[in-house]
């Protein structure tokens, strides 16, 4: 019989490729868990309840004093082990006594702080104070480095850890390999075939493109829905010219919206204060951000998103500071400043004119209207298309709130009578003519 060559390649490919996938596989299936143990922090030496201390300290402490870091007041750690307990107790139920009284070391202290006399806390008896102490006397811990580096994603002890990438790029390995043994199977059968003298039917089938250009009927319809279709997606795609709805640019300095609006509840014209006044919301300036940042520094410590973590914010507060120019370790400004370039987001034709103060004051539009839950949003990014249909829905959709409002009294009850209804759009109040938008 004649001898078949790569007869034998099929199965030898198939036990490689076994190997080669079970090389590949195992380090997936058979990680080690990772350890997460925690840095050890030692026990309060001061004695006290840190849990009640903690409490105090954030009520009544924390807005002018960190643990660790000087503020507007110096870091309290180590202080118990700095002065005498009974001193600490004067000092903390009334200082500016102590001051007046000559004691040198609150006398130093008052100096050294552009004598600013410390609030008195009379109502703190001793185990308050102890518990205080008991609280800021806490080692700070070391921060647990991710394995891989300080870059790395802390991994959340859900699934192995292995990336997407990585899974894709098996799989296509596998797809490719699969590929290659098809094509090895099937040349293998036909040398066998050969060898044996068995003859192979031939395929008397039309080849699929040339039973299609055989038939006009089917040449025509598909030439025509090719036709609709592109002049479908041509039209799409230039519609699309000068919207830019979802678009999210990376800024300077990264600014939270979900932390300011959403956590802490501060208010939109807070920020911008002009869209109450303005054709514009403005952007705020930095001395803004400097009323409330001015004695914070860093972000609350359990503070995180799964995007960022608490260092990447307290990194963003420090590219403020050097952009105002305030020296956060002796609490004053250096003069240094430096231009913070912001990406603009929302930005309207120069053909269009909107006014802000309009819609928010005179007509009570909630931002949300317009720019979406921003409460919700780490970055920022343009909700609406800002459309002029989409305007043009919203005037003819919203009604206007005439109670208590004597601008539209009059002008209201003539377009109620002309158009017998009680409650009038926007649209029916003259929100439709070009020339309000358009000058």
């Amino acid at each position: 019989m004649k001898q078949v060559k790569h007869r034998n390649s099929a199965s030898k490919l198939l036990i490689l490729g076994t190997v080669f996938l079970f090389t590949l596989f195992s380090p997936v299936f058979a990680q080690e868990e990772a350890t997460t143990d925690a840095p050890v922090v030692a026990e309060p030496s001061s004695g006290g309840d840190v849990a009640k201390g903690e409490e105090l300290f954030k009520s009544l402490c924390a807005a002018c004093h960190k643990r660790y870091k000087k503020m507007t007041g110096p870091a309290l750690f180590g202080v118990a082990d700095k002065y005498e307990r009974e001193w600490i107790y004067s000092w903390v139920k009334n200082s500016a006594a102590m001051v007046a009284s000559g004691d040198a070391k609150a006398v130093a202290i008052f100096e050294e702080y552009n004598k600013t006399a410390m609030n008195a806390f009379p109502q703190l008896n001793n185990a308050d104070i102890d518990n205080i102490l008991a609280y800021v006397m806490v080692p700070k811990a070391d921060p647990v480095t991710p394995v891989g580096g300080p870059g790395a994603v802390a991994d959340s002890g859900e699934g192995s850890g292995v990336s997407t990438n990585v899974l894709l790029s098996i799989l296509t390995v596998v797809f490719l390999m699969l590929v290659v043994i098809l094509f090895l199977v099937n040349k293998t059968l036909r040398n066998f075939a050969e060898a044996n003298n068995v003859e192979l039917p031939d395929s008397d089938r039309t080849p699929i493109w040339k039973a299609f250009v055989q038939n006009q009927f089917l040449v025509l319809v598909s030439a025509v829905f090719l036709l609709l279709a592109s002049g479908y997606f041509v039209y799409g795609y230039f519609m699309q010219v000068g919207i830019d709805q979802g678009y999210a640019p990376i800024q300077p300095i990264h600014y939270s919206h979900k932390i300011h609006a959403g956590d802490n509840k501060i208010e939109c014209k807070y920020c911008h204060s002009s869209a109450r006044v303005s054709k514009t919301s403005g952007i705020p300036s930095l001395n803004v951000c400097m009323n409330c940042h001015k004695s914070i520094s860093e972000v609350a410590e359990n503070t995180a998103t799964a995007e960022h973590s608490k260092e990447f914010y307290d990194g963003e507060i420090a590219k403020l500071y050097k952009a105002v120019g305030w020296d956060a370790e002796n609490q004053k400004y250096t003069g240094e400043t430096e231009p913070v370039k912001w990406v603009r987001i929302h930005n309207l034709p120069d053909f269009a004119y909107f006014n802000h103060s309009q819609h928010v004051s005179v007509a009570g539009v909630e931002c949300q209207k317009c720019h979406g839950p921003v409460e919700e949003m780490e970055i920022m990014y343009q909700h609406a298309p800002l459309t002029m249909g989409w305007c043009i829905n919203c005037h003819r959709e919203t009604n206007v709130n005439v109670a208590d409002n004597k601008y539209y009294e009059k002008i209201h009850k003539e377009l109620s009578k002309k158009y017998g209804v009680n409650q009038l759009t926007a649209a029916q109040m003259g929100g439709l003519e070009c020339g309000k938008c358009h000058y």
